[in-house]
């Protein structure tokens, strides 16, 4: 007990001495590269106290509180000096500086502005150096949107539009051509339906910033043409930091309702896995055969399912979830130490009681001067979701003089859970009346780790070698999947409803059992040399990458039929189907049993391996021009193995080869001594191929959708031309102006269409040729030339975008035949996916005095094309949502490192909703629901 006491004092003397002291950190940017300065100086002053940026341009200084000039160096480039930093005791202040490069070395340059200003401009450091046409998202500018993802995030930038509150298109292109990167390294996807990485996956809390390239360069991989995303997870801190947050959200839609839908839960949900309760209970290995062929055993293998088949009502509860990170860096010796570490947890809960999705109607073939589309189907319900979403990333990095190694790991945990109930009305095709109860569950996985060595060589330190190694596991298992569809008739004597299951009306009950597992093996190498090049500074660019990706995809399908026995008294209860009275009996012959519907085609393994090799020069042509020209070689292989129905088998086959250079130029032109307002111009080639399912023999049937997917074995790689052309200018205070202009050409391009008289099939194909062309406005700017608003931010982007899609032969015949009296077919359409216009609006509040701070913001996208339609089946488009928020934050503490915040999601109360559009009709619905109007509650400490 008596040695507490010297602790206890020594503790209370060292927090004093803090609170009379404080810290003053930051980075330090090269001007001339997209990088940053290390061992830079740092001085206050009129002293002799200063410090010097280390390895990542990082530096932090403690000073006594006050006011203070710093002034910051490197031999080459122009000193600044930042007046009015001002240090409290006990707190921390950021000041991140850019030093240009002198244009005459031998004459000082010093360049003076404030705290205030620089610390905002240094936002768009980045992006203003940037070889490339570049937009950055910072974790400052995540926060005032209250974007609690990576996905809600990227719609606020230009250009960038989120389907379906998960996937992304920049500039009007879809998943197949946008790409997905994380910490600059390859990662698989969590979709075996997509050819790209969800991005809601990501929480907002491990991220250090995210960026959208938009113009190709040789050390970029080539399969890009809308835009490359980085999501880019913090960094070791250069101090002690520690934070954790909670939150909660309401929504009077979704939560405390007595009637939400569920299905069973296994222990371990909340967690975002299953414990074993939905696993396929017939081992793999097992055949099973039919009733007559050996009765005792189905009905073993049929009793073995869980009998649940029917949604159940429960209370829904909130949304809630929370966050804790830390880290901190030590010294040791000469070198530095650090670590970080961050989990995040959310769970959110969603329920609809009026859900349209999934209706089709069609044109009239046989009266084509009929305008109004029939109905064909028509299917509303209610649906209850939840989901839950687990991250956790850890990081350690060792820092000498002149190298830093850098180890990451990642997994994010996803399981999402879904009940429906379902009242479909059939008319054309067939006619009658089907309920089905829907209970499904996805449980995802991502882990990935990164090793990576960055090392600064030469006696000048003129040569930089980086290096980098990410292998990543993804696994996608969809997990006992469960459908149970009544056909739906009036007893004519007593007027009420008959439920019965008919296979040639409603199709039998089901289970459904699919997984996916994807391995990547990515790793890339690259060399830099600083040299000089027509009397400038230039730097010349060599290296190569090679990734590996293989994966296995299988679905097991099981159907539930009724032998000798009668639905009818089941009364529309789907759990009445596997009660053990009701279960196949051999001495009965009659009963429920399980089949196996499975087939071979529902499979495959497939592999792509791309090696590829770049070379690059970036150099300055005169004072007024900066250069960034390489080329890129890739080769790309496609390796097969599975089978179509008709037994056509292919094992370890090489189905797609290909060798390619993709050249890449960007010229950027300065307009002023200072260097803030820039022209850039961009050309390049890039590619995009077809997905590991597409280019495949598989045929596999969605028994939730009722549609089936064929792939193409002869699917060939598209290949586009991208030019590009801005205007930037750069003010004080983060204040920014932007213009841009793109016109891409593509070759072969693909999409997935449906075949022509083969109702619910779709297959990818290369369509003819397509044309995306258009522009972005950006303006960021403080409101301070207006008295007293010097507090506001106004943002605003616009985005105006046009696409051109020649048809597939099919489709133009389908089209053609379909023609409604007076109507006449253009030469093309829009692509898929592709938003006409895209407008981001925000007002941002902020005063540091008294830790109070608010956005309004308004986000919509223009009628897009979602389902392009098929013979007599309408187009569907997605229509403009008005989504209006409004966050509210207030700092308080000694330290100000407390924060609540209040948030309001979907002012306007706005339905999502999607509509049949044909010539001279009505428009009909495809789907609509109510996302509601959601308040979020969340505080947050850092200490």
């Amino acid at each position: 007990m008596k040695n507490i006491f010297p602790l206890l004092i020594a503790m209370f003397l060292f927090q004093i001495s803090f609170s009379q002291t404080g810290v003053v950190t930051g980075v330090i940017n090269d001007g001339e590269y997209n990088d940053v300065l290390s061992f830079a100086n740092v001085i206050v002053k009129g002293s002799q106290t200063g410090t010097t940026s280390d390895f990542d341009g990082k530096y932090n200084l403690k000073l006594d509180a006050g006011t203070y000039t710093l002034v910051f160096s490197f031999v080459g480039y122009q000193t600044k000096e930042i007046t009015e930093v001002k240090i409290n005791p006990g707190q921390t202040t950021t000041v991140d500086v850019t030093l240009n490069a002198s244009a005459g070395q031998l004459d000082e340059v010093v360049v003076t502005t404030t705290a205030r200003k620089n610390t905002e401009a240094s936002v768009l450091s980045i992006q203003k150096n940037s070889v490339t046409l570049m937009d950055g998202l910072s974790l400052e500018s995540i926060k005032k949107t209250g974007a609690s993802d990576v996905a809600s995030a990227v719609q606020n930038v230009p250009g960038v539009s989120v389907q379906g509150g998960k996937y992304v298109y920049v500039r009007g292109l879809g998943d197949r051509y946008t790409k997905s990167i994380l910490n600059g390294m390859e990662v698989p996807g969590l979709d075996p339906d997509r050819n790209t990485l969800q991005l809601d996956i990501f929480p907002s809390q491990i991220l250090e910033n995210v960026l959208i390239t938009k113009s190709a360069t040789a050390d970029q991989p080539a399969d890009f043409t809308g835009g490359v995303i980085n999501i880019v997870t913090k960094d070791i801190p250069s101090r002690a930091e520690y934070s954790i947050s909670l939150g909660v959200g309401y929504n009077a839609d979704f939560h405390f309702k007595n009637n939400y839908l569920t299905g069973d839960k296994s222990g371990t949900d909340f967690l975002g896995f299953d414990d074993g309760l939905r696993d396929n209970p017939i081992p793999q290995s097992q055949q099973v055969p039919l009733p007559q062929q050996d009765g005792e055993l189905v009905r073993d293998l049929t009793q073995r399912f869980n009998p649940q088949m029917a949604a159940e009502r429960e209370q829904s509860f909130m949304n809630y979830n929370f966050a804790i990170t830390a880290g901190d860096q030590f010294d040791v010796g000469e070198n530095k130490l650090g670590y970080l570490a961050s989990v995040s947890y959310r769970n959110e809960t969603k329920y609809y009681d009026e859900y349209i999705n999934g209706q089709l109607y069609r044109k009239d073939e046989s009266d084509r001067s009929n305008f109004e589309l029939l109905a064909d189907r028509t299917q509303t319900g209610e649906l209850g979701n939840n989901t839950v979403l687990i991250s956790a990333l850890g990081g350690l990095t060792f820092k000498t003089e002149k190298s830093k190694y850098q180890f990451n790991v990642l997994h994010i945990q996803n399981g999402e859970s879904e009940a429906g109930i379902f009242r479909l009305d059939n008319f054309i095709v067939s006619s009658n009346t089907i309920k089905k109860d829907n209970l499904t569950y996805v449980q995802r996985s991502i882990t990935n780790g990164l090793l990576k060595g960055t090392h600064t060589l030469g006696s000048n330190n003129d040569w930089n070698l980086e290096w980098n190694l990410s292998p990543s596991l993804a696994k996608v298992d969809d997990k006992d999947f469960r459908t149970t569809p009544f056909r739906v008739s009036i007893n004519p004597n007593t007027g009420e409803e008959v439920f019965t299951i008919e296979p040639s009306e409603s199709g039998d009950a089901s289970r459904f059992f699919r997984s996916l597992e994807e391995l990547n093996l990515a790793g890339k190498i690259g060399l830099e040399k600083d040299h000089n090049l027509f009397g400038f500074e230039a730097k010349a660019k060599i290296g190569g990458a090679f990734t590996q990706k293989e994966r296995d995809f299988e679905v097991i399908k099981y159907s539930l039929p009724l032998l000798n026995f009668s639905s009818a008294t089941f009364g529309g209860n789907p759990n009445q189907l596997l009660i053990p009275e009701n279960i196949y009996d051999p001495n009965t012959n009659s009963g429920t049993y399980v089949r196996q519907d499975s087939n071979d085609s529902d499979s495959y393994n497939s592999k792509i391996q791309i090696a590829a090799g770049y070379i690059a020069e970036e150099f300055k042509v005169t004072n007024w021009m900066n250069a960034a020209l390489g080329v890129r070689f890739e080769k790309f292989d496609l390796i097969y193995t599975g089978e179509r129905q008709d037994g056509t088998r292919l094992e370890d086959t090489k189905i797609l080869e290909k060798s390619d250079f993709f050249p890449s130029a960007n010229l950027i032109f300065d307009l002023n001594e200072d260097e803030n307002k820039k022209i850039r111009t961009s050309y390049s080639i890039t590619t995009a191929r077809p997905s590991f399912k597409e280019a495949s023999l598989a045929e596999i049937f969605d028994p939730i959708s009722s549609t089936t997917f064929i792939g193409n074995i002869n699917l060939q790689p598209t290949y586009v031309n991208n030019f590009d052309i801005r205007y930037e200018q750069y003010g004080e205070a983060g204040d920014f102006f932007a213009i841009s202009g793109f016109y891409k050409s593509f070759t072969d391009p693909i999409e997935l269409s449906f075949i022509r008289r083969a109702y619910g099939q779709y297959t990818p194909l290369n369509l003819g040729d397509a044309k995306v062309f258009g522009g972005e406005l950006e303006i960021r700017k403080n409101l301070g030339f207006i008295s007293g608003l010097q507090n506001i931010d106004f943002n605003l982007n616009f985005s105006l975008i046009e696409s051109q899609q020649q048809y597939s032969e099919d489709e133009r015949e389908g089209r053609l035949d379909n023609l409604r009296t007076g109507e006449t077919l253009d030469d093309n359409r829009q692509l898929q996916g592709q938003s006409p216009y895209l407008i981001n609006l925000g007002f941002n509040y902020k005063y540091a005095e008294t830790g109070l701070q608010g956005g309004l913001f308004y986000n919509t996208q223009g009628k897009t094309l979602q389902i392009v339609g098929a013979g007599d089946v309408a187009d569907v488009y997605t229509m403009p949502f008005h989504n209006v928020k409004l966050n509210i934050s207030k700092s308080f503490g000694s330290n100000r490192n407390s924060t609540i915040s209040l948030k309001f999601d979907n002012l306007l109360n706005d339905d999502i909703e999607s509509v049949y559009q044909s010539f001279g009709a009505e428009d009909q619905l495809f789907s609509k629901w109510s996302p509601g109007q959601e308040i979020s509650l969340g505080y947050s400490l850092k200490f």
